[in-house]
């Protein structure tokens, strides 16, 4: 726009003082001007793009091809184009990274008309999470650098990547504070939706143990017996505030605690019981831009800006997958691990007073813990004094000894267990610290 403006007050300066040079300098400035700029807007606007995934599902360590065709449908040659992927910066810049590339996802290239060319490239995903991949950066302009143009095609593809699971050993059925399920050995209560049998009447039975199909096929009153009553699973509750999680230790840590909750769903899980999720981490899919994207933009820092994740959101709602069984529940409780995130808003304490009516009273409440201050723990001994079994799992790395954490738990109460790597998961259940 500046060098049209100079030009316009040039051409009239050289028409008042008859300049005829300037004149003609200035016609064939504005000339090229305007072609380039009729050009610069031709070439991008005529260049389409189709993105493919080999998956949008993976798991750590796993590699997902990405191939993109840039395609010219228009009758003009493109001399120039500039083409960029866009893939998430945080999660290139963190150390450790938690995704590297194969291969190039930027390129210059010439198109013919009618033409098409490939990018091809791979993402390896070092670690859980949700990733967004695309949407493509195109840029091209006019022979002189007058005039530069910023498009953005194709819709972004978003890759969800499970957490580890390990698989438990010595899972620990009969301890006084368990992580899973305890038959009762007295049939003190029972279960009326489970009937384990029928038996012949006794005096004093209530009429509605009678089993009337029974009675009458066979001509005897006859009654149902029914299972014990069970403590019956587990309700995964995992602090993910960043007060827990110090900037020294991380990702290790909060990536520790996530492994030990998918792995400890994992193993409730196959023994066919309950199993839930409740945590005061955000959703990364919160993140995920909900307007549409523009198609042009004057610069390449504000296109970049506008079709990247937003950096943070303000959700204050705890992230809840209803305890229950089923085969979908595994895949409910991973894929809310995959994409949870350090929060700054509701602390855990707050967490255990918005979700407490939401505890089914028959499952263990397993909390996972990266510290232990004196709120959380006076919370989990308000679910221990309510009648819930509590359990506390501490995220402590091998050289630390918070021996003060572990007191304010035992002081209420509470039985503890502690972690410090990946392999001591493993052996989680084997033992808990007295």
């Amino acid at each position: 726009m500046r060098w049209l403006l100079g030009a316009i007050v040039l051409l009239a300066i050289g028409i008042v003082f008859q300049l005829g040079l300037l004149v003609y300098a200035m016609y064939v400035l504005l000339g090229v001007m305007l072609v380039s700029r009729f050009l610069a807007r031709e070439w991008i606007e005529n260049i389409t793009a189709l993105r493919e995934c080999s998956g949008l599902t993976a798991q750590v360590g796993e590699k997902v091809a990405v191939a993109v065709t840039i395609k010219n449908t228009g009758k003009l040659p493109v001399p120039w184009l500039i083409v960029e992927d866009s893939v998430p910066k945080e999660a290139l810049l963190q150390r450790p990274p938690r995704i590297s590339l194969d291969g190039r996802r930027m390129n210059i290239m010439q198109l013919a008309p009618g033409g098409q060319k490939l990018l091809l490239y791979q993402v390896n995903f070092l670690m859980r999470g949700y990733y967004q991949l695309g949407p493509l950066l195109l840029e091209s302009g006019d022979l002189f650098g007058l005039h530069r143009r910023f498009r953005v095609e194709t819709k972004p593809h978003f890759v969800l990547v499970f957490p580890k699971v390990v698989p438990l050993e010595g899972y620990d059925l009969a301890s006084r504070r368990p992580i899973g399920e305890v038959r009762l050995t007295h049939r003190l209560f029972e279960d009326p939706t489970r009937i384990s049998g029928i038996r012949g009447y006794q005096p004093g039975d209530p009429l509605n143990r009678v089993h009337w199909r029974a009675t009458a096929r066979t001509g005897v009153l006859h009654c149902k017996m029914y299972e014990p009553s069970c403590v019956a699973g587990m309700t995964l509750l995992l602090d993910f505030h960043k007060a827990g999680f110090p900037a020294l230790g991380e990702p290790h840590r909060s990536e520790l605690a996530v492994t030990a909750a998918a792995s400890l769903a994992n193993a409730v899980y196959q023994m066919g019981q309950q199993i839930g999720f409740i945590t005061n981490g955000r959703d990364a899919a919160d993140r995920i831009r909900q307007e549409g994207i523009r198609h042009e933009f004057r610069t390449r820092s504000l296109a970049l800006d506008t079709v990247e994740m937003e950096g943070r959101n303000d959700r204050l709602r705890p992230v809840v997958v209803e305890t229950r069984r089923g085969p979908e529940q595994l895949m409910r409780i991973l894929e809310a691990l995959a994409r949870v995130e350090l929060t700054d808003g509701l602390s855990f304490s707050q967490l255990a007073v918005e979700v407490t009516s939401r505890l089914p009273r028959d499952a263990t409440v397993v909390a996972i813990l990266g510290d232990a201050p004196a709120e959380t723990a006076i919370a989990l001994g308000h679910l221990r004094r309510r009648g819930y079994a509590v359990t506390a799992v501490l995220v402590l790395l091998e050289e630390e000894h918070d021996y003060g954490c572990i007191g304010r738990l035992l002081a209420e109460g509470v039985a503890v267990r502690r972690i410090e790597s990946e392999a001591a998961i493993a052996g989680l259940c084997s033992e808990q610290l007295v």
